[in-house]
């Protein structure tokens, strides 16, 4: 029995004429992702693909692991291919079941199966029948449950026929590099890098910048966004962290710009400089983890403002979600315990008392000729790090 890993997509299926595109870029994807476990051959077959290891001893668990990272994958399963001659594959059948046994003391069952080859002689009503009957012949202890089983057992019959019984969970999505790239505008907290997850999951590839208030930040604090990077890049894989000098800025500001409107400058400075790495880099948009009215600097009023900084459209995927929804994700994606780390961020250095809520676009460009904006900018980009993140 030769053992290989089910891959399915969903909404590939929605793409017509483009699928193969979408379907290659999977495959590459997958490629890049288990090479570095194993030697991978990854074959595609009727909107299945099937990755099979040149290596016997392939740790399996790890091998799932990283495919559950891969977006546009909508699920996998370990499976048993086999000639699809019924006599082969209920042979196999009582192999596979009798090792599923030895794991767990299962007592009920059900077998659902699907023929994709129409020339196979019994149809998917018919191949239930005669397994469930077989296995039933030779487990004395199992019993069928139809509505609530122990376990399902799966019969994929095309041109081989593959058995497996679990359905493990994917990213979903679209394949990363599908939809452009985009940069991600990163803070130490919890909702930027869910911010950047749920546009990588449209297929878009992420760059990211972190703007870093030493001392007034410490370096736990830089180390903090760059493991919140090095998580990123599980799901999203090749991040370009760019680590921006940001002191000498916001002093600027709190120097020369009414003590109210610190906060709304100071964001719009980021959007710029923000915006300069990401057209470099070949970015369409800018993302941020902005909701509405989380924070004064979040209004409809403030992110308008912000949004005249910069030309680029910038994506705000939480801007209508509530904080227990973001935790939620930031769970999911192994951010959360990172980012509630008590490592300050430069939006906590110089924070006025009474930031406005409701700014005034012609007032904060007035308040902004105080600053030499290009000398600023230029020497923040000249001393920006730039770290590639593995």
């Amino acid at each position: 029995m030769e053992k290989i890993i089910l891959v399915r997509y969903e909404e590939i299926f929605l793409k017509g004429l483009n699928k193969s595109t979408f379907e290659n870029k999977l495959i590459m994807n997958i490629k890049e992702r288990l090479n570095p476990l194993a030697p991978v051959r990854v074959t595609r077959s009727q909107s299945r693909i099937y990755v099979e290891f040149q290596e016997p001893d392939v740790d399996m668990e790890e091998a799932i692991l990283r495919l559950g990272k891969i977006f546009g994958i909508a699920s996998v399963s370990p499976v048993v291919k086999v000639p699809a001659d019924f006599d082969v594959i209920k042979e196999k059948t009582l192999t596979f079941i009798d090792d599923l046994l030895k794991r767990k003391a299962y007592k009920t069952f059900k077998v659902e199966a699907k023929r994709g080859d129409k020339k196979f002689p019994l149809n998917s009503p018919q191949i239930c029948a005669e397994l469930g009957a077989h296995i039933l012949r030779n487990f004395q202890k199992l019993k069928v449950d139809v509505h609530n089983p122990d376990f399902v057992f799966y019969v994929d019959v095309r041109e081989d026929a593959y058995l497996y019984c679990e359905i493990i969970p994917g990213a979903k999505g679209l394949p990363t590099g599908t939809g452009g790239k985009a940069t991600l505008l990163l803070s130490g907290g919890i909702d930027s890098p869910v911010a950047g997850w749920m546009v990588a999951k449209r297929g878009v590839e992420l760059e990211a910048v972190y703007f870093h208030s030493y001392p007034y930040t410490s370096d736990r604090a830089r180390d903090k966004v760059v493991t919140l990077a090095e998580k990123l890049s599980e799901w999203c894989p090749g991040i370009k962290l760019h680590v921006v000098p940001f002191t000498d800025i916001q002093l600027k500001i709190n120097e020369k710009c009414p003590h109210e409107y610190i906060t709304i400058i100071m964001r719009r400075y980021m959007m710029k400089i923000a915006e300069r790495i990401a057209r470099k880099s070949g970015s369409l948009g800018l993302v941020t983890g902005e909701a509405i009215g989380q924070v004064a600097s979040q209004t409809m009023e403030s992110m308008l403002v912000t949004n005249d900084a910069a030309t680029l459209p910038v994506y705000r995927p939480l801007v209508g979600m509530d904080k227990n929804e973001v935790i939620e994700i930031a769970k999911k994606i192994d951010t959360y315990d990172t980012s509630i780390l008590p490592y300050e961020d430069c939006c906590t250095v110089f924070v006025a008392k009474h930031p406005v809520t409701r700014p005034s676009l012609e007032r904060t460009r007035e308040y902004e000729k105080a600053l030499d904006e290009e000398i600023l900018i230029e020497e923040a980009l000249n001393n920006t790090e730039t770290i590639k993140v593995s």
